[in-house]
This record gives C-alpha cells, sequence and structure tokens, in this order.
C-alpha cells in the first residue's frame, strides 16, 4: 500500500543559491546536491573503493540487526530522514518488522522512485513518502500517530550541519516524533586525514561530479549562466573543525548570472558546498544530548571508522 503526502519543498532553492553566492565566503547547503541527477550520481559515490562510510554502515546494520531489533521492538513507525539507501533500509525494515514506513527526503522523484521499489519487496507494508525539506518543519501522515516512532538517519547526514544547526535539527526531529521515540543515528569517527580526504575525492571523479552537478542544476533551474568548466572540485580537512570540506574553486577570474543577479569571482575564490563533521565517541554522544536525546546503545565496525547510535527522547528535564 503507497500512499503520497504533498508536502512539497518551496522555492527555496533559489533563495539558497542567491544568499549563498552573495556571502562571504560563498557557500551553499549541501541539501542542495539532491536533485535527481546528484541522487543518482550520490549512489555511484556509495560504491567507490574510497568512500568507506556506505558499505561500513551496511556491514554494521547487518552484524547487529538482532541487538538492534531487541533494543526497538516491533510494529513502529520507520520516519526515514533523507531516505534514499536502498542497501541500508530493507536491512532495517527486515530486522524489525515496523507497522509503516515514512521516508522523507526532498528530491521528489527519487523519493518515489525509491517508494516504489521498496513496495516492490514489502507488499504488505503501508509506505507514506514525504516530499520535504527535512532541515525545516513540516507534517507527518496521520497514520504515524497511532504507533510508536523510530527516526532512521543513517549515513553520518547529520555530519553536514555545523554543530549548532545539528543540535537544531535533532531537537527538530524530537518535537516532530515526540517524546519516547527512538532515533538510529550514523556518525561517521575520526580518522587519519589521507582516508578522509580520499573519501571525498576518488581517483575517478565521480565526487567531482557530484559537486559540480550543483551547479549545473542552478543553470537548470534558476536560469544561470555558470561557466561549469571554470571551477575545480576540491576537498579539504579541516582539523580545528573536526571535518571534511567540499569547495568549487574558481579556475580563473570569472563573473556569471543566476536569476538576472551578477556574482564576480577571483581565481582561488571557492564556494563551499558541503561540511562532512566526524565525531570521537564522546563528541557523538554530547551531540546527541544536546540535541534532546539519551543515547543508550552504540554499535561500531571492528576498526571503530563507524557508528550507529539508538538514543531516546527523553522528557525534558525541568530546573531545580
Amino acid at each position: 500500500m503507497l500512499a503520497t503526502v504533498e508536502t512539497r519543498p518551496d522555492s527555496a532553492f533559489a533563495q539558497a543559491v542567491l544568499e549563498g553566492l552573495a556571502q562571504d565566503p560563498p557557500a551553499i547547503p549541501a541539501r542542495w546536491f539532491y536533485d535527481e541527477e546528484g541522487s543518482r550520481i550520490f549512489e555511484a559515490i556509495t560504491d567507490l573503493p574510497e568512500y568507506y562510510p556506505t558499505r561500513t554502515e551496511i556491514g554494521i546494520l547487518r552484524a547487529a540487526m538482532p541487538e538492534i531489533a531487541a533494543a526497538v521492538g516491533r510494529d513502529r513507525a520507520v520516519v526515514d530522514y533523507g531516505a534514499g539507501a536502498l542497501a541500508k533500509t530493507p536491512l532495517l525494515l527486515r530486522g524489525i518488522a515496523p507497522a509503516l514506513y515514512a521516508p522523507v527526503d526532498i528530491s521528489g522523484a527519487h523519493l518515489r522512485a525509491n517508494a516504489e521499489a521498496l513496495q516492490e519487496d514489502f507488499p504488505a507494508l503501508p509506505i507514506f513518502p514525504v516530499e520535504a525539506d527535512f532541515t525545516r518543519a513540516f507534517d507527518l501522515p496521520d497514520e504515524v500517530g497511532k504507533h510508536p516512532r523510530l527516526g532512521f538517519f543513517p549515513g553520518s547526514t547529520i555530519g553536514n550541519l555545523v554543530p549548532s544547526s545539528a543540535v537544531d535539527l535533532l531537537r527538530s526531529f524530537k518535537q516532530t516524533l515526540g517524546t519516547g521515540a527512538l532515533l538510529l543515528i550514523g556518525m561517521d569517527r575520526v580518522k587519519a586525514p589521507e582516508r578522509l580526504v580520499a573519501a571525498y575525492d576518488d581517483a575517478a571523479g565521480v565526487t567531482a561530479s557530484f559537486n559540480l552537478n550543483l551547479l549545473h542544476r542552478i543553470n537548470r533551474e534558476l536560469g544561470g549562466d555558470i561557466p561549469v568548466d571554470a571551477f575545480a572540485h576540491e576537498a579539504r580537512w579541516n582539523a580545528p573543525m573536526s571535518r571534511i570540506e567540499m569547495h568549487l574553486v574558481a579556475r580563473r577570474d570569472l563573473s556569471f548570472a543566476v536569476e538576472g543577479r551578477t556574482f564576480r569571482f577571483a581565481q582561488g575564490y571557492s564556494i563551499h558546498t558541503e561540511n562532512s563533521h566526524k565525531y570521537t565517541a564522546e563528541s557523538a554522544r554530547l551531540l546527541l544530548l544536546a540535541g534532546g536525546w539519551t543515547p543508550f546503545k552504540e554499535w561500531t565496525d571492528p576498526a571503530g571508522d563507524f557508528a550507529l547510535l539508538l538514543a531516546r527522547a527523553d522528557p525534558e528535564r525541568m530546573a531545580p
């Protein structure tokens, strides 16, 4: 049973691009990577030999699923934030036998295609796709309210946000899911900078295509005339912030227009397109606690490269 919930993202893409390009330094939020083409390229990234997070998280899910199922219980409503990982979601759905599944994603075409594919594998499972920007307020399907809830946020997507925004998002999840809900969240661990940079700057150039597709999207959807070949993909390790950064760096002095507004870039100037924060075991727990979630279970791979944490939305503590 596949039902579509119409909660479409608004025209915030144009606002994010225009405001982001006007900033100093310029920056565009990473969530705008994921149009249909960007989502397709990202799926290809997950298969790259350098990109360890996806296969590592899948390995954890497979190995830990009996424990995860015991901790989560059956008949929950699964709310999958940023749904699109068809390699991970079936493992969870088979393991915990949920009452329903509500995937939430900003890319409507990708969301619906994945929901349809999952419905073929789980014909008896009610699926309610929600097309929305989960960083903003949105409504869950009414049917979710009948069941205890489990938020699923894999892939270390939380790492795309600066800490203050990550805390805000976790608090938003808690407000949406409600007190007593559970959250299963993936978080990438700090490791050697060489491995991290390679994971975001692969030898085949797939990640570069993913980054540059943002410029193609701006040209397609916002009437831009950005010379895409005048920008180069670059991945940087920012040690003080414990994060990988992706940038689009101008190869030469240039100017371009987006929705009638002109922007000028000097050679070497860059658009900051993504952060991917990495966490220690302690910083991961502190982030969840700051966001209103109490972590009570954690699973990692043997090398400790990645972690899945299960947290509970406990009632707010009153000040004495």
